[in-house]
């Protein structure tokens, strides 16, 4: 079964276009080296939040991403550059309705 996550940050003001830089930079990393990723997009809320929207083919796949490069670099590129703390939500799925329009 796939694994969502959803993680949001709030950009220091000062920060947001470095930000959004780590972001791209850590996208073009885990899109080209982690096989077990199947989503890794970025989304931006009209409050400015970064919402990053991800899925993962199984546990094996998180694992790897959570001790990968591209995570390990964004941390570091993150560092002194938020609001506050990253809000991540690992989710589970509740299936509806059409098979293809109901889930992740």
């Amino acid at each position: 079964m796939s694994i969502v996550i959803v993680a949001t940050a709030f950009p220091a003001a000062e920060h947001r276009a470095e930000v959004i830089g780590a972001f791209e930079k850590a996208i073009a990393a885990v899109h080209e080296s982690e096989v077990g990723c199947l989503l890794y997009a970025l989304h931006e809320g009209p409050d400015g939040r970064l919402v990053m929207i991800e899925k993962y083919a199984d546990q094996d796949a998180v694992t790897a991403h959570v001790s990968g490069a591209g995570l390990a670099a964004l941390r570091a590129d993150l560092d002194g550059k938020l609001s506050g703390q990253l809000d991540v939500q690992v989710l589970s799925p509740h299936p509806a309705g059409s098979p293809a329009k109901g889930a992740l």
